[in-house]
């Protein structure tokens, strides 16, 4: 999707040639790249972006300036995207802890289009380090456009539905919306929100939202204002006080409190912001520390139970005993990772062996169908036992058709049941689903509870969208692990780096709070409490009913295997909203305990939490609700659709707002079927959710009768690559032998073709 997004923008930008903006041009004709130069990453937006949709060519003109244009033939399929110039921008971001919610309001305008005529327009919005789209809101002259989250149930009553292509996210950090039959010469007002996390290193954090506009985002004529505009407030939570060490743009500071600062830069400029919003703070101290946040619902909370959030940090580790490690791999090496993804993970696996301490210890285990081992027993990490794994890694095992992930599980955890004095961890990588995730997390479960002090953390990595992310996330909360996803090809090296780093890192194990034990009015969104890395802070939300306790203290061991216990200080957060800041891990948290559990009840908390704080999950949807504006006298109460010459007006929004339902946004459950065909994640043919049931319940009975080689997603495969003949053929195959769910797929799979 990404590739394609981006050769419709290089041909757009070709098309943009012909506009003619007249002599006083601020800048250039938009330029495609040489052919040397040229990169997919180049075209995909790095800043909020608007495009204009062209199916048709000879709509493409300046609604200002009518010119002269050749006369085209025919119609671009796929549509190119011509981006649309912006004429305004304000930037307005809150920080809190590590977390950040960006608001950008803008002004686009559709200058590539007669007045006459009109066109789609289609929104991107890049985001930060683990992104989480909130809303869009878009203001035209006569309608206005939002998002909007509701219940699964609900959903399905609404007619109109998107395409694809409409609504979704084209990599995990790049959400797209299109906006149907604007006209040219409209200005487009728009407010985006989402939500994203700063980076945490060496005890400082760093924002960084994209704020990168290519050149040809900029207005043509010389005469048009151009002001962009950047607010940031940070507050830095449970640390007391803010030391910036590194800014982007030149910012001037307009308010100082303690943990609170506020920074402000506005300009008038000529071309606008080449450079991401980029902002670092220190929070660094000699020791681990931390502190509680206590906060009263509102009014509007459904939970009317106070809430509480812990945030530990790992404070400068330098001169500290570390965890001796020892670790184990276990390698997904099924036909679907074949590919760029087994040899990303190859890297990443050399890369983290490369991270070992020569008193350390490490196997690999991989696994298909059968169960690969590099060792029969743990080898210390000495140079010549890690090039030889390498060596060992490199070669071609025999890829099988299945994946058995609970023998290898197990075998690991059997090899790192002795371990004294050490941190055993496990590294699960995997792109598939297996049935018997439910039996893994309670055997892990189970383990847990019986286990020593040090039980094996499982850290888990998902590759794809047909994994299933959510046991992957349960299976790691279970035994204290983290869990790391790379649903783009383009992440997998960086995503495992990530998690790599962060679970070898390892500064305290074990943590406990003294008042959850002794308390049973609190609830911990979490079942265990992860250890803390030096990579990143730890956060613990949660809810408690009554009184909350006046003291609390943290417990934990440290590297050398000495117990600590870290006194919290416990304050009230003021000018915030606790229920925002975590919701975001709270639902990511409970519908895996939801999806674990088959708790219908812990489903409805999922997606009451999501409604209220419109950030999505498995059981909202996202629609598009479009509002007609209507005609009123400001001097009487009388509505008219179109105001008479001279007559003073206003604009109302009209009563009943056009819903649209947009493509499911999320990463589901897991695909079995994908996965039992070894399908490759970000390969041509995966296939919708939607289209894998209907094929299902289609050739359930038909087409075992006309082949019994035929499989679900053979038929796909064929659909997707046949000629405009040959699906004709089929289609009139499947009528005549009364096969009335193949027609239905046919038509589904082929839509060109009716």
């Amino acid at each position: 999707m990404a590739e394609d997004f981006a050769r419709a923008v290089e041909d757009g930008l070709k098309l943009g040639k012909r506009i003619y903006m007249g002599k006083d041009r601020a800048v250039q004709p938009p330029k495609p790249l040489p052919l040397m130069e040229r990169s997919m990453h180049f075209y995909l937006p790095s800043a909020p972006m608007v495009y204009a949709v062209i199916s048709d060519p000879r709509i493409v003109d300046n609604p200002d300036i009518p010119s002269y244009q050749p006369h085209v033939h025919g119609r671009l399929d796929p549509p190119a995207l011509i981006p649309l110039q912006m004429n305004g921008v304000n930037l307005d971001v809150d920080c809190y802890g590590d977390s950040a919610f960006v608001q950008v309001s803008g002004m686009w305008r559709v200058h590539c289009v007669m007045r006459s005529r009109s066109c789609d327009c289609r929104i991107a919005v890049p985001m930060g380090d683990e992104g989480s789209i909130l809303g869009v809101e878009i203001d035209l002259p006569t309608k206005s456009y939002s998002t909007e989250l509701i219940g699964v149930e609900e959903s399905k009553g609404i007619q109109n539905i998107a395409r694809p292509e409409d609504g979704q996210f084209l990599k995990p950090h790049i959400f797209t919306l299109t906006i149907p039959k604007i006209d040219g010469g409209t200005y487009i007002s728009m407010k985006l929100h989402w939500s994203q996390k700063l980076s945490y290193n060496d005890g400082k954090f760093t924002l960084t939202v994209p704020f990168n506009f290519p050149e040809f985002v900029t207005p043509a004529i010389r005469q048009i204002p151009k002001k962009e505009r950047i607010q940031l407030n940070v507050n830095s939570g449970i640390a007391s006080g803010i030391v910036y060490q590194a800014v982007s743009h030149p910012f001037q500071e307009s308010k100082r409190n303690g943990g609170h600062i506020s920074l402000l830069y506005e300009a008038n400029v000529m071309t606008w912001s080449h450079t991401d919003l980029s902002f670092s703070y220190g929070v660094s101290s000699g020791n681990i520390f931390g502190g509680a946040l206590l906060q009263s619902p509102s009014l509007y909370d459904i939970d009317q139970r106070d809430m509480f959030c812990i945030c530990l940090f790992p404070g400068s580790q330098q001169g500290k005993k570390v965890f001796r490690k020892e670790v184990i791999f276990v390698v997904d090496i099924s036909s679907s990772m074949r590919g760029r993804s087994l040899e990303s993970t190859k890297n990443a696996i050399n890369t983290a062996l490369s991270m070992l301490s020569p008193e350390d210890s490490f196997n690999i285990i991989a696994f298909s169908d059968e169960t690969f081992l590099y060792c029969t027993s743990m080898v210390l990490a000495s140079e010549e036992s890690i090039e030889n794994a390498s060596e060992w890694m490199s070669k071609e095992h025999s890829e099988g058709n299945g994946t058995n992930m609970l023998i290898p599980l197990q075998k690991a955890v059997e090899m790192l049941s002795s371990t004294p004095g050490s941190i055993p961890m496990v590294f699960l990588v995997t792109d598939g689903t297996v049935e018997d995730e439910r039996k893994i997390c309670e055997w892990m479960d189970k383990r847990m509870k019986n286990g020593g002090s040090l039980c094996p953390r499982i850290h888990t990595l998902g590759i794809g969208k047909f994994c299933n992310h959510h046991f992957l996330r349960m299976l790691a909360m279970l035994s204290r692990g983290e869990y790391g996803a790379a649903c783009d090809l383009d992440t997998i090296d960086s995503q495992m780096q990530k998690l790599f780093s962060k679970g070898l890192s390892t500064v305290l194990a074990n943590i406990t709070i003294d008042a959850f034990d002794d308390h049973e009015q609190i609830e911990v969104y979490s079942s265990c409490i992860p250890d803390l890395s030096s990579e990143s802070p730890l956060t613990i939300s949660g809810r408690c009913q009554g009184s909350f306790p006046d003291t609390l203290k943290a417990k934990g061991i440290l590297g050398d295997l000495s117990n600590v216990i870290i006194d919290l200080k416990i304050e009230k957060a003021m000018n915030v909203s606790l229920d925002k800041i975590s919701a975001r891990q709270q639902i990511d948290l409970l519908t895996a305990q939801a999806w674990f559990s088959e708790n219908k009840q812990l489903e409805e908390k999922v997606a009451k939490l999501s409604l209220r704080t419109c950030n999505i999950s498995e059981y909202t949807r996202m629609i598009l609700l479009e509002k007609g504006k209507i005609e009123r006298d400001t001097d009487t109460t009388e509505a008219r659709k179109v105001p008479k010459k001279g007559d003073a007006c206003q604009l109302l929004d009209s009563a009943e707002p056009k819903k649209i339902l947009l493509q499911i946004l999320t990463v589901g459950f897991g695909d079995l079927l994908a996965t039992a065909e070894n399908i490759c994640p970000g390969s041509e043919e995966e296939i919708l959710p939607e289209v894998a049931e209907m094929l299902n319940k289609a050739t359930s009975n038909c087409c075992g009768r006309l082949c019994r080689h035929c499989c679900c997603l053979c038929c796909i495969r064929c659909c997707s690559k046949m000629s405009n003949q040959c699906s004709i053929l089929l289609t009139q195959l499947c009528g005549a032998v009364a096969c009335v769910g193949c027609s239905q797929l046919c038509a589904l799979c082929c839509p060109q073709e009716g």
